[in-house]
């Protein structure tokens, strides 16, 4: 290793504290240095393969000098300044109009976050701020699901549905309640004859009803986990879900922070059921992660609750970056390429080529007991030790983390979840390298199961 890389690594390992910190996990990092569409460099020259697009977030692909001159070009003229009540900036006005015309039709304003832990934040506080509106001040539960991941801000986290994320950081905040999720794979709580759709909608309904209707604000759910294992819902899920809220005058939070801007194939990934939020939290793929930016959309009912609302009640909501110009120029330059490059279409079309290769490579190994995508470029290899059983690999023999540094070995990038192996590079990958993800993939759990 080159002197200035060790010295860097040592230099991060003594100084620089890390998200999901432990200097166990951090004793050979990788120091990238450069990235240029689906491609990542390091310190040392070596290339891999960026299979989960930075953090979920890349959409358009590394390198994008537009983004970079768009940045420069704010900064010259106003780089920042406060959109607090009051004062505002073109490039926040710009990208709140433009999310209107790509959002579902019901959605009326946008507030703008730092990122998808204070979208969430903003999401729940928004839900009891409605209800207060309403004159049902007690109606500020939110229902999640387990394994989701919504942040880690300590409201965030405890809506987050792995444990995980609590141990060091109880007690969490009150007013959370999680149930089952739906994981086809895996569904718990099932009757004999029903989907797991039917299974999970019936949970959200019996969760509703044992916690109190007038007590629950809202209910939350990523359209498709992210960091939870990449599971996809049953088609009948969604909208059964949104019967179930409008029954109990419970509102919908759709998590996109993953999900949105064209990751999935669609815009936003509820609209592959036809189904419609009161509030969307998004972040990561506004900006395609060149800048950081988040934020809440809100159904024309919530905005007007808050634009009709007496002074002294009002909307008591800040962040001192919400509207930032640069951050929006990005956001605007950004959704741009997406238009003009038609990456939904992309997305699409990459997404089935990867689904269908992982599961034509793998659909027949003895230790791959579920392949989930189909919807965009978002995927999932769950490993098994037996598949008949659908039994896990013990902890101990840590085959997730195995097969993930065989792959980095090969070339390829990505995160895993225990052994749940997760595929969600940048828009703009290859058919090539979609052929290389999945070849690594096959080999590198090989390598580490024999079979």
């Amino acid at each position: 290793m080159p002197v200035e890389a060790a010295q860097l690594i040592k230099d991060d390992q003594d100084h620089l504290i890390h998200p999901l910190h432990h200097p166990s996990d951090h004793l050979e990092p990788m120091v990238y240095v450069r990235g240029r569409g689906a491609v990542l460099t390091d310190v040392q020259g070596r290339e891999y393969i960026d299979g989960l697009a930075g953090l979920w977030n890349v959409n358009v692909g590394h390198g994008r000098a537009e983004l970079a001159e768009a940045a420069a070009e704010q900064m010259r003229e106003l780089a920042y300044y406060s959109a607090y009540a009051g004062s505002t900036n073109i490039p926040a006005i710009q990208l709140a109009s433009k999310l209107m015309t790509i959002a579902y039709p019901n959605m009326q304003g946008v507030f703008f976050t730092s990122g998808g832990a204070e979208s969430n934040e903003s999401a729940f506080k928004t839900a009891r701020f409605y209800w207060k509106t309403k004159g049902k001040p007690d109606k500020v539960k939110i229902i999640a699901r387990s394994l989701a991941y919504h942040g880690v801000t300590l409201q965030a986290m405890s809506a987050t549905g792995m444990a995980a994320y609590w141990k060091m950081f109880e007690p969490r905040v009150p007013g959370f309640v999680h149930i089952p999720t739906c994981y086809p794979y895996r569904q718990e709580g099932a009757k004999p004859g029903e989907t797991a759709g039917q299974t999970a909608a019936r949970l959200l309904e019996e969760a509703i009803l044992r916690e109190g209707p007038d007590t629950v604000a809202a209910f939350i759910a990523e359209p498709i986990h992210g960091g939870g294992g990449v599971l996809y819902p049953t088609d009948d899920y969604f909208p059964l879900v949104r019967q179930v809220c409008d029954k109990h005058n419970v509102l919908f939070i759709a998590d996109e922070v993953i999900t949105g801007f064209c990751r999935t194939g669609k815009w936003f990934a509820l609209e592959h059921w036809n189904v419609l939020p009161d509030i969307v939290s998004f972040a990561k793929g506004v900006s395609s992660g060149y800048l950081p930016l988040g934020g809440i959309m809100v159904s024309k009912a919530i905005k007007q609750a808050m634009d009709e609302v007496k002074p002294e009640d009002k909307w008591m909501h800040a962040y001192t970056y919400s509207g930032h110009p640069t951050c929006c120029a990005v956001g605007l330059k950004n959704l741009e390429i997406m238009e003009r490059e038609r990456l939904w279409e992309r997305a699409a079309a990459m997404g089935t080529r990867l689904y269908q290769g992982l599961k034509q490579a793998l659909g027949d190994h003895k230790h791959v007991g579920d392949i989930r995508g189909g919807k965009g470029l978002l995927a999932a290899v769950e490993l098994v030790e037996d598949r008949g059983t659908k039994a896990p690999f013990g902890a101990d023999k840590k085959v997730g983390p195995r097969v993930l540094a065989e792959m980095t070995k090969r070339g390829v990038i990505t995160r895993a979840r225990v052994e749940h192996i997760f595929f969600a590079p940048p828009l703009v990958v290859s058919e090539e390298q979609v052929d290389r993800l999945i070849s690594v993939t096959r080999d590198s759990i090989k390598a580490v199961t024999g079979a």
